[in-house]
């Protein structure tokens, strides 16, 4: 059977996708709301009140499972009143975010640290922000809201595989050797897991496998090959970089990020038609090259080269880039509206949600704007730029106060989480894995 999602059809998504990006060069104005100093003050002081309210409910350590639950709803309430003065939400934006959006990261944390207590906050932060974009997707696919097994699986395995790939302190031999096995099991190939990394890869694997068989659903398993060799070209991206021109690094993100976000869209639905298809790689590629931007100080300290990395390296301003990546993100609005699903209240918050990535990166890397461009962009910020720059580092500080906040919700209900396997695998070497699906 010829393979839906091959390589090749990656190759040509890239190109059609670097099309719309070169399409949105040249644009001069950063356009979009804008809010006068004292609305930002107004929009500030909601957002210290938040944080004092969700400090104080955080130093009550309640003893009780039935007070930690409480604690959950009172912040829970506290960040509704938080998103609707500081962020300009209207009431049904705050109920998806907190009734359907909030839960499906609380339950992916309470499985994860079930499955393997060694999982840091960090990184099981990372796994709910992939399974929102996923979440996120159900709807303008014609699904509901939920975190389905396939989708927990997935997002995951990034814990496990993309940042092992990442590290700097692994040869290249030894990524090239994992990533050999990695993708044999995603081909369907079930040799012994060697460590407990594969264990755990392996069996998130087989979450996918046990909600879409792969007889039924080759498209699911094309997407998680093309995301597995995307990932296996950015490892150049930390080894002698220097090399690539800016069309190869922009191609190697738009890969990466394209594929990723189509993997996300496919487990939401099994299938996808051609403007699904389109949309999803386009708004991966949105994503990240929003990533980009924002660890342009990181890239730039291990030496990974991106658009913005590369920019910022050689002196030049960033400024034109992200008027650029604002254009593009336009453009993935657009191709959003033209799919059949999802209601405008949802199209309204993901089109705020890229807008705030981007705007909100600026004020980290401001070193890398010019003056002019930074007062423009801090005029269409909810938050001035200092004062945003004060509390991240604020709450860098304040570390104990984010695993708190995480562990207060990881308090699970009475009713359980049945609609989930168990997360069971065998932490031992050389054996085979198991999946539970009690």
């Amino acid at each position: 059977m010829e393979r839906l999602y091959s390589w090749p059809w990656v190759e040509a998504q890239v190109a059609r996708t670097i099309e719309v990006w070169d399409a949105g060069a040249g644009q001069s104005a950063l356009g979009g709301a804008q809010f006068s100093v004292q609305e930002q003050q107004r929009r500030e002081k909601a957002y210290d009140e938040a944080l004092r309210f969700v400090e104080r409910e955080l130093k009550r350590t309640p003893r009780s499972k039935t007070d930690r639950l409480q604690t959950q709803t009172r912040i829970t309430a506290a960040f509704a009143r938080f998103s609707a003065t500081a962020l300009g939400l209207q009431p049904d934006a705050i109920d998806l975010l907190t009734n359907d959006f909030l839960p499906v990261g609380t339950k992916l944390s309470r499985w994860a640290r079930r499955f393997d207590s060694s999982l840091s906050m960090p990184d099981i932060v990372q796994a709910c922000r992939n399974a929102w974009t996923a979440c996120g997707l159900q709807p303008l696919l014609g699904e509901s809201v939920w975190l389905t097994p396939s989708i927990l699986g997935y997002s995951l395995l990034y814990p496990y595989s993309d940042n092992y790939l990442d590290r700097v302190d692994i040869s290249r031999a030894a990524k090239l050797r994992f990533s050999q096995r990695f993708r044999d099991r995603l081909r369907g190939e079930m040799g012994f897991a060697e460590d407990d990394r594969e264990a755990a890869i392996w069996t998130l694997v087989g979450l996918i496998e046990a909600q879409y068989p792969r007889a039924d659903y080759p498209e699911v398993f094309d997407c998680l090959l093309a995301i597995h060799r995307a990932q296996e070209q950015s490892i150049a991206q930390l080894q002698s970089s220097e090399q690539f021109v800016d069309a190869q690094l922009l191609a190697m993100s738009c890969a990466k990020g394209g594929s990723s976000v189509m993997a996300d869209a496919c487990l939401s639905h099994g299938w996808l038609s051609p403007q699904e298809s389109r949309f999803s790689f386009e708004w991966g590629v949105l994503l990240q090259l929003g990533d980009d931007l924002q660890d342009v100080r990181q890239d730039l300290a291990r030496g990974s080269m991106t658009l913005f990395s590369r920019a910022a390296a050689a002196g030049t301003p960033l400024d034109a880039l992200v008027l650029q990546l604002l254009r593009f993100s336009e453009r993935v609005g657009e191709q959003m509206d033209d799919l059949p699903h999802g209601n405008e209240m949802l199209r309204e918050l993901l089109r705020m949600s890229w807008r705030s990535l981007i705007i909100g990166a600026i004020a980290e890397s401001h070193e890398f704007f010019t003056p002019q461009f930074l007062q423009e962009a801090e005029r269409c910020s909810p938050f001035r730029y200092g004062f945003l720059r004060a509390r991240n580092k604020k709450l860098a500080s304040r570390q104990g106060l984010y695993t708190t906040l995480f562990d207060a919700f990881l308090e699970a209900p009475d009713d359980g989480e049945d609609d989930l396997p168990s997360p069971v695998y065998r932490h031992v070497p050389w054996l085979e894995p198991e999946v539970s699906l009690a």
